[in-house]
């Protein structure tokens, strides 16, 4: 339902009982978050922010120029009704009037030198939009409340009240201790696992509602737009700085200490030498496939992809990734953010391969468009995935080498949760570790152990130069009985021409 706003005709207010006095946002208060931080709190905590942070459905909010971790955080808001203090726990949720959707807008390029306090990276104008409607309070279950966020069209956040480490009550009992809660001021009761960084042209939509009874905030709706001109002045505060923990807490879940590292560095993992590079470019995969068969290694050919550049040569070392069949709690906990899917494409070094499991489901993408081209930007020498490629024309465009199962236009999170990465994988039916040779034709993709690739792909050209020679003799009108493969006749006859066996 709506309220008539009872003390102002601003806009940014139009869907709130009056200007709210105070709004007091919880730092960490749902248990999916609190997973991907790796910390659970005793107790709530809590911040403020500007009432002329706030914004109406519909507007735009500005990343400052020269800034790069903007985040969201869909939140379900708590507007005060009837004012307080000292309000025991059994009577708070009496004192919320009505509940809305917020979105607790954050500047991480600034959070350095607030101490938690996030006045700078929290208290922007614009910084948090709320609305459009208000649900009546009394008439839904607290912990029926559902929270969801999309970014353009993408599911990224969606959780209940449920998933809160404190029940909503909790928080309206717990600040009315330290001060009066005075109607109209605004309680941000913290976000769920899902919140990531957001830049100019995303729209990015918050929906709080009850399922049981179907009441709800309505769509709040919010796009990003690049700010004009220089935001900050080092001559009376800081300037905005990010490092890698900033980034990975903005992406929304932090990588291994190991991987920063390696985002930083770049991986040269089993790099190839221009010499070896060389001679793979000039063997076919078939031809591999054969020597290492001879050496006893079958089942090292990755089934079921296709390439979506039949006439380029895929060569390359290989950097795995791993998704695990999809679970709606575990894709809260690991589908978004800084998860790691993002953090493989983020780390892919030159000549390397993007490998990855996705146990031959092809019914979602496990990369578009925008990792494609992060993976190009990087060098990557090409992607296979046995499973789909969302933005299949797009992704071809990008011009880097991929082979995939086919095209499906779904996310990754109707079927797969990304799950790690730089590890042991399997990948259309075949092992394949960091590290390993890849090479693809339009034949297939082939996988050779590091310490056997010299030898195989020696072999593999002496049997070419083997081949051709056979496929001359042929052409000349011999049949093959005796000549393929050579008896010792052809073999005497192959050395004493080309040199072979001296």
């Amino acid at each position: 339902m709506t309220t008539e706003n009872d003390t102002t005709t601003d806009p940014r207010f139009a869907a709130l009982p009056c200007r709210p006095g105070k709004i007091v946002a919880v730092h960490l208060s749902y248990e999916s978050r609190a997973d991907q931080r790796g910390r659970r709190p005793a107790a709530p905590s809590y911040f403020f922010k500007a009432s002329s942070s706030v914004a109406a459905s519909g507007g735009t909010v500005e990343r400052p120029a020269g800034t790069e971790l903007l985040a969201f955080e869909g939140e379900i808001a708590l507007v005060i009704g009837t004012a307080g203090r000292r309000i025991p726990l059994a009577q708070a949720w009496d004192h919320v009037g009505w509940v809305t959707a917020a979105n607790d807008l954050g500047l991480y390029d600034l959070r350095a030198n607030d101490k938690g306090s996030n006045v700078r990276s929290k208290g922007g104008d614009g910084f948090t939009p709320i609305g459009p409607q208000l649900i009546d309070a009394r008439t839904v279950d607290p912990a029926g409340l559902r929270v969801r966020t999309w970014v353009g069209e993408e599911l990224v956040q969606d959780d209940t009240a449920a998933g809160l480490i404190f029940p909503l009550a909790q928080f309206v009992a717990d600040l009315s201790q330290h001060f009066t809660l005075e109607r109209g001021d605004i309680i941000l009761t913290g976000t769920p696992a899902g919140s990531s960084v957001i830049v100019p042209g995303d729209v990015v939509t918050v929906e709080v509602d009850d399922p049981a009874t179907g009441a709800t905030s309505g769509r709040l709706v919010t796009t990003v737009v690049e700010g004009a001109d220089a935001a900050f002045d080092a001559s009376i505060g800081s300037l905005p700085t990010v490092d890698d923990t900033q980034r990975a807490e903005a992406w929304g879940s932090a990588p291994p200490v190991d991987d920063v590292s390696s985002r930083s560095a770049r991986s040269t993992t089993g790099s190839l030498s221009p010499a070896l590079r060389e001679k793979l470019e000039r063997v076919p995969v078939a031809g591999l496939s054969a020597q290492l068969r001879k050496r006893g290694i079958d089942n090292v050919t990755i089934d079921g992809v296709r390439p979506l550049h039949p006439d380029a040569k895929l060569i390359g070392t290989a950097k795995t990734l791993r998704f695990v069949p999809n679970r709606e709690d575990l894709f809260r906990s690991h589908g978004g953010g800084y998860n790691a899917q993002k953090r493989a494409f983020d780390a892919v070094g030159d000549g390397e391969v993007i490998v990855i499991e996705a146990r031959g489901e092809s019914g979602s993408g496990t990369l578009g468009d925008i990792l494609a081209i992060r993976a190009h930007a990087n060098g990557a020498a090409g992607i296979v995935t046995d499973g789909g490629v969302r933005d299949a024309d797009a992704v071809t465009a990008v011009g880097i080498p991929v082979y995939t199962s086919g095209a499906h236009p779904a996310v990754l999170g109707r079927k797969h949760v990304p799950w790690d990465h730089d590890i042991t994988i399997a990948c259309g039916g075949t092992t394949v570790q960091p590290g390993d040779v890849i090479v693809g034709d339009a034949d297939g993709v082939i996988v050779i152990p590091p310490t056997l690739v010299e030898e195989v792909v020696d072999a593999a050209l002496a049997q070419e130069d083997e081949d051709a020679w056979i496929a001359a003799r042929v052409a000349e009108g011999h049949p093959v009985d005796g000549l393929f493969p050579m008896n010792a006749d052809w073999r005497a006859r192959y050395e004493q021409e080309t040199g072979a066996g001296a």
